[in-house]
């Protein structure tokens, strides 16, 4: 399916050198802020005090996030847990101030507009669960980079796979870059986000090297860049329709998901965008600069007549 289709080839790689000297000021600048600031971890990694109240109607997660602000209480979560009525809270820890007097205060504060707020349980979450969710988040991370790199370089080339991965890994570190700058809450929704866009990128990507591979195959007469060139256009109108849809469900997301989804909405919208961008400018001119070839992804052809390009070039065998 196609909305419309360009009939000359828009010029991508000659313009490749600017688009990556942009990419790597950008991680550059993602990197400095990351070891500058850090990111601005949540309860689940820093350790602090979790919550479970009750409600006798559906809470009001809005209101209960504005008690609890005015108690001087900052990135506390608030959400759901089970049904309307059941409220989670997890706050980071107070230094001076232990689990069980947060725990009493913010109880004290929600019975002040609900009496019948009613206390399930609440218990402290100490910094080594913290520190081992930051390290199993950290081999989840290094298991999708392995993975992709296996796959990549069995379904296509090492020079691809090399390529592809150094632009996913741009992309992550993009992502957590605006988060060290912005100071916005690294959660595990965060993470999960930062996965995805690891497997949604690498998909642009494939489709992208499928392309440049069939070109390969079809065009005997073009060089390396007009084959990119012509892969990346040809792919366009695919590109806008996939990304396009899913951006607008990331962004009602982001819009109406409340304050649960915000961050992770907000990170899958960064991440959609800077896919897109990397799939073209960066892996595909990162394959270019590692040599791909036409001899890389067709070991074996048979001279036949009837090939779009040449007449007197074969088919693959």
């Amino acid at each position: 399916m196609e909305f419309f289709k360009i009939r000359k080839d828009i010029p991508f790689m000659k313009h490749a050198v600017a688009f990556n000297a942009i990419s790597f000021i950008t991680f550059l600048a993602a990197v400095f802020f990351l070891f500058s600031r850090g990111l601005h971890l949540s309860v689940e990694f820093t350790g602090g005090t979790l919550m479970e109240v009750s409600y006798s109607q559906p809470a009001d997660l809005n209101a209960v996030r504005d008690q609890i602000a005015k108690l001087g209480f900052s990135d506390v979560q608030v959400q759901n847990f089970g049904t309307a009525r059941d409220v989670m809270i997890r706050m980071p820890a107070v230094k001076g101030q232990s689990s069980a007097q947060q725990s009493e205060q913010v109880l004290n504060a929600l019975k002040a507009t609900d009496a019948n707020v009613q206390l399930r349980r609440t218990e402290f979450v100490g910094p080594q669960v913290g520190d081992e969710l930051a390290a199993d988040g950290l081999k989840a991370l290094a298991f999708v980079v392995v993975g992709i790199m296996i796959y990549l370089a069995m379904r296509f080339e090492w020079k691809f796979a090399v390529a592809a991965i150094i632009a996913n890994l741009h992309d992550v570190v993009i992502i957590l870059g605006f988060f060290a700058f912005f100071q916005w809450e690294f959660s595990l929704p965060v993470l999960a986000a930062v996965l995805a866009v690891l497997g949604y990128s690498v998909n642009e990507s494939v489709v992208i090297f499928d392309r440049i591979r069939e070109n390969f195959r079809r065009y005997r007469k073009m060089d390396t860049v007009q084959i990119i060139d012509n892969a990346i256009t040809s792919t366009i109108s695919r590109t806008i329709i996939t990304h396009g849809c899913t951006q607008l469900m990331v962004l009602s997301m982001l819009l109406f998901g409340g304050a649960t989804l915000h961050y992770f909405a907000l990170a899958l919208t960064i991440g959609i965008c800077f896919g897109i961008y990397s799939s073209v400018f960066v892996a595909a001119a990162i394959a270019m600069w590692l040599g791909i070839r036409r001899d890389d992804l067709i070991k074996h052809t048979t001279k036949v007549a009837g090939d779009p390009d040449d007449e007197n070039s074969g088919a693959v065998v």
